[in-house]
């Protein structure tokens, strides 16, 4: 199978950066039924940015808006997922750095049995730029 390379939503929060905030909004998420295809959190300052990639955005903004989350505005990243090999990025971060598209951020992990995952990030002026060179929807 090839890679695969899509266009996502995604939204961010700030919250108090202390034990058991990531598990209690994740909790509550999973409880209002959304499906996230990605998750990243980090210190940002004193508090802590948590990145949501869902599914189905209108129930994200559901969800949070039931739990008092006060989401972003709708971003748009990429979904990369493919067969996972030494070097599975490269194809997809050469052609962006070729093109002189910048990744603001990127996150990969691999599955342990034969596939990997990422999501990243360009600038919003550079996202069609990207998509269209990526053949991303």
């Amino acid at each position: 199978m090839s890679d695969n390379v899509r266009k996502v939503d995604y939204f961010y929060t700030t919250v108090s950066n202390t034990p058991g905030q990531g598990a209690e909004i994740m909790a509550g998420l999973a409880a209002e039924g959304v499906d996230l295809l990605a998750f990243s959190g980090f210190p940002s300052g004193r508090r802590a940015q948590l990145d949501l990639v869902p599914a189905d955005s209108a129930r994200l903004k559901s969800a949070a808006k039931k739990l008092g989350l006060a989401l972003s505005t709708k971003k748009t990243g990429f979904l990369l997922q493919g067969d996972d090999r030494i070097g599975a990025m490269t194809n997809v971060l050469t052609a962006l750095a070729t093109a002189k598209i910048n990744v603001t951020a990127v996150d990969a992990v691999t599955t342990g049995d034969g596939r990997f995952g990422a999501i990243f990030w360009v600038k919003p002026q550079a996202v069609a730029r990207a998509a269209k060179l990526l053949g991303a929807k």
